[in-house]
């Protein structure tokens, strides 16, 4: 049996790739110790989205609670299946600036060394295997905020007729910018798996995620754009804009579209690939955009505080290019955009989060 490990198993991007790569026939081997609920809190916890893989997926899975940072443990599983080992997808990650800053060396010894241990391992156990490692545009740091932008109604947007105008692309530089510590790990990672791809000849992508988003997201306030402005409004949260009078854009990416991209890769994958992959000009909107749609979902007002500083090193606006990934992949299609993601995360999670009477 061919087997696909996942990092991150129980996380937004991680389960959505378990339940398609078992059914695509693999048997799925996942890594996942709910360090999200250590990171965030009970409430971001995923062992939920673990107990539903296995009971769904019954043999077809196989749970690891395994710490990334644990390399005999991490050793250990990679020899036990070794060669079978048809593709390693990488989703294990500390995903927030903010709590980057309070603890750094967690935030880098998640994201750099245990993102240099699942390499090392496959290099050693399944070299054959391709890496997909979910990378994130925030390794551009704050470049994008020094693009000329015009302010609208409800959104900053890109000077018309600008290179960018489509979307970033991936000859935008990482250097002398401030990333944020985060930022900075995610850089660490994202060049390591494309130098174990160009030095030890192994196939590797990195995808740099623009707001990955869906409903299995266990939305918090620190992670998860789309799920957490839902999340607020049907719990009657109040919901802290941080800067840019709320008209900060993301392009927004549904999980299911990321893993098929994914798929695209692992069928015909290459050596140190690097990809943006987000939701482009098909799919993007502004804070202040987002609450009008949540509002409209719900017919609730949202309850919200307006903070003056930004969060260090965020983008004010960012639209990212998935040109490259399409001309390497001409049959990826993008299915969701940002109203159907949000009103799929509505009805996904109406039980859960409306309160009852």
């Amino acid at each position: 049996m061919s087997v696909a490990f996942v990092t991150g198993s129980g996380g937004l991007i991680g389960s959505e790739a378990v339940r398609h790569f078992a059914g695509l026939g693999l048997e799925v081997v996942g890594i996942d110790n709910d360090m999200r609920q250590e990171f965030f809190g009970e409430e971001a916890s995923t062992a939920w989205n673990v107990r539903g893989l296995t009971e769904e997926l019954g043999a077809a899975y196989s749970h690891h609670s395994i710490d990334i940072r644990d390399r005999d443990a991490l050793a250990k599983l990679f020899r036990r299946y070794g060669r079978n080992t048809a593709v390693v997808i990488h989703t294990a990650a500390q995903p927030s600036h903010d709590w980057a800053v309070r603890d750094p060396f967690t935030d880098f010894d998640v994201n750099a060394a245990g993102t240099l241990n699942v390499l090392q391992n496959v290099r050693e156990h399944c070299i054959e295997a391709p890496v997909i490692h979910c990378s994130t545009n925030k390794v551009y740091g704050n470049r994008p905020n020094s693009l000329p932008l015009v302010e609208l109604e409800t959104r900053w947007e890109i000077e018309p007729g600008h290179p960018y105008e489509q979307g970033i692309r991936e000859d935008m530089s990482i250097d002398a910018c401030l990333h944020s510590i985060f930022g900075a790990s995610k850089v660490a990672a994202d060049v390591m798996v494309q130098e174990y791809g160009r030095y030890f000849d192994m196939r590797t992508a990195c995808f740099r995620g623009g707001t990955l988003t869906g409903p299995a997201h266990a939305a918090t306030e620190l992670h998860g754009f789309l799920g957490y402005v839902m999340r607020a409004n049907m719990e009657r949260r109040k919901y802290k804009i941080f800067g840019y009078q709320g008209k900060q854009v993301r392009d927004a990416i549904h999980s299911s579209d990321v893993v098929s991209a994914f798929e695209s890769f692992f069928r015909n994958p290459r050596s140190a690939a690097v990809y943006n992959l987000g939701g482009g000009r098909h799919s993007n909107t502004s804070m202040r955009e987002a609450f009008a749609l949540a509002q409209q979902i719900t017919g609730q007002e949202m309850n919200s505080e307006y903070v003056e500083a930004n969060r260090i090193g965020d983008h004010k606006w960012w639209i990212g290019s998935n040109e490259a990934f399409h001309a390497d992949y001409p049959d990826w299609k993008q299915v969701y955009d940002v109203p159907m993601i949000m009103r799929e995360i509505y009805e996904a999670n109406v039980d859960k989060w409306i309160p009852q009477p």
